[in-house]
């Protein structure tokens, strides 16, 4: 300290005392040496031709540090004026000086003047400084020539010249100069037993980076644990990430920050937080709570894992807070679901005076898309336009998810147009706004110029535009992106197959989404649950159902939304055992709930006639959405509680929670069973006057339904001539099922006119005109109905019922003798009729007797 302040006071007299050169040379090494390249570089502007040639790589290293050119330049003409342009040391640091403040020409043409110099022809360092120096400029080929270059000058690679190579080179080249290491005895080398492993891992050959490490003689360098560690994280291995984590702490090798977050980061990865809590113990005793890479790191891993409120603890634990940890802060709540939260931070580093980065604007702009607060957005962009950080492309895709998401097309089109060049990111950031807002075909039209742009899509933009496929139920189009994925390769990336699956599923072709869930090497677990669903939307809840068992046979723990979706299966054939056996399932192993799923299980009870099931888990809910009251209201309705259905209303209406178009068609559908007619029609007027619900074709004929079984046929015919809409099928249907239950031809023939004109070749539809006449006892006009229906070769779709029994269900259709067990079950009908029989007559007797 007290040689600095000396050599600080010299500096500051240096106009009026005189140094001598060795004197200056000697104090611009003892300033470059504690890191005051500033002040080196002032000091030798003072006398620059005093400078030595032992002095100048010193000096351009400061220059380097500090990507300052204009020291640069006037070094490298002090240089050429002090006659020490042909110093190989010197000339080495200018190159990688050129090549590190991003003017790599000059350094090409540094080289290329010294080449010819037979002394620096044999400096392989120089010949290192510019092949890194063509890789980092993207110029491949030409490093490739300058590689080859230097071996026809008879100078051999070293460590660094492979080190350089293994970095930027495919597998197949790697594995190239991985023999030569070998045949070279290059092996022992630790540098170059990093860059191994390195590029291996970066190839997604983690085996053979794992094969390298394992034959190391010595693993006492941190550095290759650090690689190993984050080149399995990288892969997907996070376990082994962990892992090796564990068997480093048994080896003898210092840890450093980077042990810590690469294991960390495996833990987020994994979301197992009670490891990441043993590193978190183990990172304090060995004195790195205060290093910034660490409680970074630990901060976002329990942000990943759910832990905010640990989250927040490192957090405010930390005094001196960085740019980096503000960041991590924001992302944790923005990913967490608590914007507001992730906006209050926002505002208190605005306090501090902290310069928010891409990524802290890219987060707000994420945060106010996701809770549609656009004017944030807004106020964000406006001051954006003021600063250069404008031009990044993480922040301009934010901005362009946040004006499609909002429909705000004009406004993502301008931001579009600032972006000189379009990456896959940006065009990315368009197409999956314009699915967020629904605005499919305006995904779809991009998605074609950013074909015709040239530019390749990643898995992220093709499962946009299958969503977008789904969104329009079009399946030809989505036939033709499938095409697409699998000329371009994409078809066996896990998320891309899974939006596939969903679109084939939506659109109604279960065989297809079959093949490509059957077909994909790599599922997980969404893949499991799309295919359940689609099973149970297509019609084939005993397939659902089935696949459920066997997603734990293939490596997988089913979640709520598995849970949720195998319910809906067994609510559609009320298979209430099975339902009962995933209810217990999903107590034991304590999964996680959700509203989501409790409304499932609610519903499952209801519709298996265990409503008292449904009302215990009603009543234990720690929250209720509108969903869930709506099935409980259902619930009451559908087995004769109407009392208990509007009082519920009542109840819900209380707690702030807004009737929905639902919830009125459940209230109507419970008034219809309990034959309560003018609270129903009351409900109705009060759906559309006081809560402004406009009616949908499904409450009017609840309405229709109401008054026909009440018999009020005309109210309901009159009710038909003010809908505001054409009355489909369902409601003339209603109409004509009312006026044959009360004998009425003369509605109940009108009612089926307007039938078969919408529907004249639908079975169905005759049937119960036929019936109408039969009951009325016309039989000329049920004839010609007969008449009718044969000529046209119409049938009637039989009715079915179901029965579980012993953990299966059987489904019987009527006038079916298809099951194996008919004749077994018809002996049984005729021995309860023989007995019934016998009792009545024993009856009869006992009757006549008294």
């Amino acid at each position: 300290m007290h040689q600095t302040t000396r050599l600080s006071r010299q500096l500051s007299h240096h106009e009026s005392s005189h140094l001598s050169p060795a004197l200056l040379n000697f104090n611009i090494k003892a300033f470059i040496e504690r890191g005051q390249f500033t002040k080196a570089l002032q000091l030798f502007s003072v006398s620059p031709l005093s400078a030595t040639q032992f002095t100048f790589p010193s000096l351009l290293k400061a220059s380097t540090f500090l990507s300052n050119l204009t020291y640069g330049k006037t070094l490298h003409s002090t240089i050429i004026l002090s006659g020490l342009q042909f110093d190989p040391f010197i000339t080495t640091s200018l190159i990688n000086m050129y090549v590190k403040c991003g003017l790599f020409s000059y350094a090409v043409n540094v080289f290329e003047k010294m080449v010819e110099r037979e002394a620096f022809v044999k400096d392989v360092t120089s010949w290192n400084s510019l092949l890194d120096g063509y890789f980092k400029f993207g110029q491949i080929k030409e490093g490739l020539a300058h590689f080859y270059k230097m071996q026809a000058f008879g100078l051999l690679p070293d460590a660094y010249s492979l080190s350089i190579l293994l970095g930027v080179l495919g597998f197949k080249e790697g594995q190239q100069i991985h023999g030569y290491i070998v045949r070279n005895m290059f092996k022992s080398d630790p540098f170059l037993e990093t860059a191994l492993i390195d590029m291996y891992s970066n190839r997604s050959r983690i085996m053979e980076a794992w094969f390298v490490f394992h034959h190391l003689k010595d693993k006492s360098n941190v550095v290759v644990w650090n690689v190993m560690i984050g080149g399995f994280l990288e892969n997907g291995w996070w376990e082994w990430s962990i892992k090796l984590y564990s068997l480093m702490k048994g080896e003898n090798v210092k840890f450093v920050s980077e042990s810590f977050s690469s294991t960390l980061s495996a833990c987020g990865y994994g979301d197992v937080v009670d490891f990441g809590r043993q590193v978190h113990c183990d990172l304090i005793k060995l004195g790195f709570e205060n290093n910034p890479f660490v409680y970074t790191s630990l901060l976002s891993m329990y942000g990943k894992c759910q832990f905010v409120e640990d989250a927040e603890n490192v957090f405010h634990q930390v005094l001196d807070k960085g740019i980096e940890l503000w960041n991590a802060m924001i992302s944790t709540f923005v990913c967490n679901k608590y914007s507001y939260a992730a906006f209050e931070v926002y505002n208190k580093m605005r306090c501090n005076l902290i310069t928010p980065d891409s990524f802290t604007l890219s987060n707000v702009l994420s945060c106010g898309s996701m809770i549609g607060i656009y004017n944030v957005g807004r106020s964000v962009h406006a001051e954006l336009v003021k600063r250069p950080i404008d031009s990044s492309t993480t922040v301009q895709s934010a901005l362009l998810t946040m004006y499609c998401k909002s429909g705000s097309v004009d406004d993502a089109n301008s931001v579009l147009r600032t972006i000189r060049e379009m990456d896959v990111v940006a065009w990315g950031s368009m197409i999956s706004g314009f699915c967020q807002n629904s605005k499919f075909r305006e995904a779809l039209d991009y998605f074609g110029r950013m074909d015709a742009d040239g530019v390749r899509p990643d898995s992220d933009i093709m499962s946009s535009v299958i969503s977008a496929c789904t969104g329009l139920e079009n399946v030809d189009s989505g036939c033709m992106i499938h095409g697409y994925v699998i000329k371009i390769g994409l078809d066996r990336d896990v998320y891309v197959g899974s939006s596939l699956v969903d679109m084939y599923s939506k659109c109604g072709f279960p065989d297809m989404a079959e093949n490509l869930f059957s077909d994909m090497p790599h599922k997980n677990l969404v893949t499991w649950n799309l295919m359940m669903s689609c099973y149970c939307r297509n019609g084939l809840p005993d397939q659902s159902i089935n696949l459920f068992s066997k997603i734990v046979q293939h490596g997988f723990y089913p979640d709520s939304v598995s849970i949720t979706s195998v319910l809906a299966a067994v609510s559609s054939i009320a298979a209430l055992l099975n339902g009962k056996i995933i209810h217990g399932y999903l107590v034991r192993l304590e999964i996680k709930s959700d509203i989501q799923l409790e409304n499932a299980l609610m519903d499952m009870y209801i519709k298996c006639g265990f409503l008292k099931y449904a009302e215990y888990i009603f009543q234990h809910m720690s929250q209720k959405d509108v969903v869930t009251w709506n099935c409980m209201i259902s619930g009451y309705g559908s087995h004769g509680n109407c009392l208990q259905a509007l009082s519920l209303f009542d109840e819900m209406k209380n707690c702030g929670i807004k009737p929905d178009d639902v919830t009125f068609l459940s209230l109507i559908s419970s008034c219809n069973h309990a034959g309560l007619v003018d609270e129903g029609h009351n409900i109705f007027q009060c759906m559309t006057v006081e809560h402004a619900i406009e009616p949908k074709m499904e409450h009017y004929v609840n309405i229709i339904d109401l008054l026909g079984r009440a018999g009020r046929l005309e109210d309901a015919y009159n009710f038909i001539k003010t809908m505001p809409m054409e009355p489909d099928r369902s409601v003339w249907l209603s109409m004509l099922c009312a006026s044959r239950a009360h004998s009425n031809v003369e509605l109940g023939e009108l009612a089926a006119q307007n039938l078969l004109k919408l529907e004249p070749d639908r079975g169905s539809n005759y049937v119960q005109l036929l019936h109408l006449y039969g009951e009325s006892e016309l039989w000329d006009k049920a004839a010609n109905i007969r008449s009718t229906m044969k000529e046209k070769g119409l049938k009637k779709n039989p009715g079915c019922s179901w029965i579980e029994l012993r953990n299966k269900v059987d489904v019987f259709f009527s006038r079916d003798s298809s099951s194996l067990k008919t004749m077994e079950m018809y002996e049984i009908l005729h021995c309860l009729r023989r007995n019934m029989e016998k009792e009545g007559s024993d009856y009869e007797i006992e009757l006549g007797s008294v």
